[in-house]
């Protein structure tokens, strides 16, 4: 009868029903609900003649199908279009946050990466992604010079400054950063909420010169829960690579978070989406994911950046974006991270994640990933 309801919502639910009933109507309401049912109840306080309190009853029912998640159910019962969300709902706003990082300027990075931080959480963005190595800059001329401008993660000088927004604001940051660990240096990612640093992502493919400078990532593709729903990143050009999708995708990821600079491909026809957007797309398509890619724009040192940042759907078209190519803007769309887990499904036959062939391939993809869809 309680289909996972917890105890405690029946308790509010019971007393509500309670304070709008005679003492006789909810006797007899009580009594079949323990063993018939909310219908029979409900049939049973009509026949006692308590009509004018059953539009009340059927609000209240509605909320024990809204903590059932039933929306559609909720929303006849009570006759109306409803844009009741479930507790259990798992709706939030993103944020892509596109901007002209400088190379070396590390202060004055964090402080305007801080202004649109602000910004999007003004807006009601509970959640934000921002470019790639977005405190430093991205085209560094040696080695040497990464290292001056690196640093520890979690608890550097940039990590400090995206945990106290994080906190200020109540709202959830991913962010590309120059990260340092002992005497390797990584292009990575972090995750930081209103509690702290989450986690750290690595990236995993490293793009031209950066081979010089980074070391490839060694942290895998940890998926994040962050409450509302688990998130995956990527960085870049590791969106090149399906395998990162499906791995977040096979861990359970509801959303990947991708850090990017993206830049010129050869061949790149006038009349088509630049390839990294079809990339996003696809990925987030094949896999029933939603994807939220901020980039960078301008030049630096010689090195042109596209833009064009894009927030995608599960179903694999975009939400919001792609963005401008030349601009600094941010990108807002509102989610509901549970539907591309109850919409995997392409047709009554086909389950994006069920039909894989693990007969000819691994689960996991060779991997030491623990399944978690």
């Amino acid at each position: 009868m309680s289909n996972a309801i917890e105890g405690d919502v029946w308790v509010g639910i019971l007393s509500s029903i309670k304070s709008k009933l005679s003492q006789e109507s909810f006797n007899a309401w009580f009594e079949p609900l323990c063993f018939e049912g909310l219908d029979e109840a409900r049939r049973l306080t009509v026949s006692f003649k308590d009509k004018a309190r059953t539009a009340q009853i059927d609000e209240t029912r509605a909320q024990v199908l809204l903590a059932q998640g039933k929306l559609k159910e909720a929303a006849a019962l009570i006759g109306r279009e409803t844009t009741l969300k479930s507790k259990r709902e798992n709706t939030m706003r993103v944020a892509c946050l596109q901007m002209e990082p400088k190379i070396g300027r590390k202060e004055s990075n964090v402080a305007r990466s801080l202004e649109l931080i602000a910004r999007a959480a003004k807006a009601g963005a509970q959640l934000a992604v921002l470019p790639e190595l977005c405190n430093t800059g991205y085209v560094f001329e040696t080695r040497e010079e990464a290292i001056g401008l690196s640093e520890e993660v979690p608890d550097g000088p940039t990590c400090d400054a995206w945990k106290a927004a994080a906190r200020g604001h109540s709202m959830f940051i991913v962010a590309g950063i120059t990260e340092r660990e002992g005497p390797h240096l990584f292009n990575s990612a972090v995750l930081v909420g209103p509690h702290g640093h989450i986690g750290t992502y690595r990236k995993n493919h490293l793009w031209g010169a950066e081979n010089t400078i980074f070391e490839p990532g060694n942290l895998g593709v940890p998926v994040f829960d962050i409450g509302v729903g688990r998130v995956a990143c990527a960085i870049c050009y590791d969106i090149w690579f399906p395998e990162i999708f499906r791995l977040a995708a096979l861990q359970g990821a509801d959303m990947l978070c991708v850090a990017t600079n993206w830049v010129p491909m050869p061949a790149q026809p006038d009349n088509l989406p630049m390839m990294a957007n079809i990339l996003a797309m696809g990925g987030a398509h094949a896999n029933s994911m939603f994807v939220a890619a901020a980039d960078r724009v301008g030049i630096e040192r010689g090195q042109p950046f596209l833009g064009n940042s894009v927030i995608v759907s599960h179903t694999g078209w975009p939400l919001a974006g792609p963005a401008s190519l030349d601009r600094e803007e941010m990108l807002m769309a509102d989610i509901n991270l549970a539907d591309a887990r109850r919409n995997r499904n392409l047709t009554d036959f086909n389950e994006r994640l069920r039909d894989r062939r693990t007969d000819m391939y691994g689960e996991m993809l060779g991997s030491n990933a623990v399944p978690g869809y």
